[in-house]
C-alpha cells in the first residue's frame, strides 16, 4: 500500500536501516540516527540501480512522488536518471564557475593583450559600473534576450544613449566568445537589433580654414595669459593633427628632430600600429623650442604637466586654452583633425587617401596596419610641409581661401 504523509512522520529509527515501500519503485530509507531518505529503485540496461531523490522531511511525500514520475519519463525516453542526475549537477557547478562576470573578464583578458592600455580601462569601467551589479552574477548560458535588454534599458533610462548600445555590442562579443568556448550556448545580443535608442551622432567642433587667421592672431596675442607650452601644444595639433593624447603622452626618444620624423609607437595608437608623423620645418622649430623651455625637467615627456612635471600634460589643458581663447564649443583638439582632412581635400586638392593615412584611420588586420604605417610617406612628407606653409600664408593674409585650391594673394 501507498505510504502517508502520518507514516512518514511518525517512522522510528531501528537498530538497523529499513526501508517504507510507496510503490513504483520509491521507498523512504530510515537509519539507526533517524534520518530519513527517500529513494527509487529502478531497472537499467537489466541492472537493478538505486537513485536517491532527497531527504525527508525537506522533501516531502509529494514531492518524491514528482520526482518518481520524472525519472520515469527519462527511463521511457531511453535515459538514465542516474546519469542524468550526475549532468545536472555537472551543469550546475559549470553555471556557478560561469558566470556572465567570469566569463567576461576571461574575454577582457584576452583582448587587453592586443588593445590599447586605455581601452582596456574604458571597457572594464563600464563593465563594473553598468552591467556586472545586473547580471554578473548570472550563469552566461542562462542570461536570455529580455534579461539583457532590461539590463541595457537602466543605462538608456539615463539617456546615456551611446553607453548603452556600446554595452550592447560589448556584451554581444562576450556571449560570442561563450560560444566558442562551450560556456553558453547563443548570444542573445543578436536579438536585440533595434530594440534601443540611437545615439544621436555628435560631430567634433572644428572651426572652417576662414577662422585659421583670426585663431592663430588670438592664439600670438595671448590674451587669455596661456603658458608657452600650451599654445605650443594648440599649434602642434594644428600642424601635425595627431590626436590630442598622441601629443601630450609623447617622449622625446619617439622624435627625430635630425631627421624631421616623429614615431609614435603601436601602443599610444588607437589602431594598436606604430604611426610616422613627418615633421614640416615649422613643426621641427616648435619642438626645439619646447625642448629649451623644459631640458631643466627630469622628464622625458615632451610636454610635461605644469604642476607636476612627472606627469604628463593633462588632456584637459589643450581643451580649457581653446576654450580660454573664445573657441569654447566651436573648437576641440580633435577639431583640427578635421580642419586638417578638409582643408588638404577642398582647398590644397589632396586625394582622400594621403590624408586618410597621415591621420591613421588604419582598416584592416595587424598585417594591413603595420603596411600602413609607411603607405604615402614620401607624398606625405611633402603634404605635411605644404600644409604648414599654407597655415603660416592665410594666418599672413597671402593665401585667398576660394573652397577650393588655396590661391597666392
Amino acid at each position: 500500500m501507498a505510504l502517508t504523509n502520518t507514516q512518514c512522520q511518525n517512522a522510528k529509527p531501528r537498530a538497523k536501516p529499513y526501508k517504507m515501500a510507496d510503490g513504483g519503485g520509491l521507498v523512504l530509507l530510515v537509519n539507526p540516527n533517524g534520518a530519513r531518505y527517500w529513494r527509487l529503485r529502478y531497472y537499467w540496461l537489466d541492472k537493478e540501480k538505486m537513485l536517491g531523490l532527497g531527504v525527508y522531511p525537506r522533501m516531502s511525500l509529494a514531492q518524491a512522488r514528482e520526482k518518481r514520475e520524472e525519472a520515469k519519463k527519462l527511463l521511457a525516453q531511453g535515459m538514465d536518471p542516474s546519469a542524468a542526475k550526475k549532468q545536472a549537477k555537472r551543469d550546475a557547478r559549470a553555471n556557478a564557475e560561469n558566470t556572465f562576470e567570469a566569463v567576461a573578464r576571461e574575454w577582457h583578458g584576452k583582448k587587453t593583450q592586443i588593445w590599447a592600455p586605455r581601452t582596456g580601462e574604458k571597457i572594464l569601467t563600464y563593465l563594473e559600473n553598468d552591467v556586472f551589479p545586473h547580471i554578473g552574477a548570472r550563469p552566461i548560458a542562462e542570461i536570455d534576450p529580455p534579461e539583457l535588454l532590461d539590463m541595457l534599458r537602466k543605462i538608456e533610462a539615463r539617456k546615456a544613449y551611446y553607453a548603452a548600445n556600446r554595452m550592447k555590442q560589448v556584451c554581444g562579443q562576450i556571449f560570442r566568445y561563450g560560444v566558442a568556448t562551450g560556456k553558453c550556448p547563443r548570444d542573445p545580443a543578436a536579438d536585440l537589433k533595434g530594440a534601443l535608442t540611437t545615439a544621436k551622432t555628435c560631430h567634433l567642433a572644428a572651426l572652417n580654414i576662414k577662422d585659421i587667421p583670426e585663431f592663430l592672431q588670438n592664439l600670438d596675442r595671448n590674451a587669455a595669459r596661456l603658458y608657452p607650452q600650451t599654445r605650443r601644444g594648440i599649434r602642434l595639433l594644428m600642424l601635425t593633427a595627431v590626436r590630442t593624447t598622441e601629443l601630450i603622452r609623447a617622449t622625446w626618444d619617439e622624435i627625430d628632430l635630425e631627421n624631421a620624423v616623429w614615431e609614435i609607437p603601436a601602443e599610444r595608437m588607437k589602431m594598436g600600429a606604430p604611426h610616422i608623423v613627418p615633421l614640416s620645418r615649422q613643426v621641427v622649430v616648435l619642438f626645439q623650442e619646447q625642448r629649451e623651455d623644459t631640458e631643466h625637467l627630469t622628464t622625458s615627456w615632451v610636454f610635461p604637466s605644469q604642476p607636476r612635471p612627472r606627469n604628463h600634460m593633462s588632456n584637459n589643458t589643450i581643451l580649457q586654452g581653446i576654450k580660454r581663447l573664445g573657441y569654447g564649443g566651436r573648437m576641440t583638439g580633435h577639431g583640427f583633425r578635421s580642419l586638417f582632412m578638409t582643408t588638404l581635400m577642398e582647398e590644397l586638392g589632396y586625394p582622400h587617401e594621403i590624408p586618410d593615412a597621415q591621420l591613421a584611420h588604419a582598416k584592416g588586420n595587424s598585417v594591413r596596419r603595420a603596411y600602413d604605417r609607411t603607405k604615402y610617406l614620401e607624398q606625405r612628407k611633402g603634404m605635411m610641409q605644404r600644409w604648414a606653409d599654407y597655415v603660416d600664408a592665410i594666418a599672413h593674409g597671402n593665401t585667398v581661401i576660394v573652397g577650393k585650391f588655396g590661391k597666392t594673394a
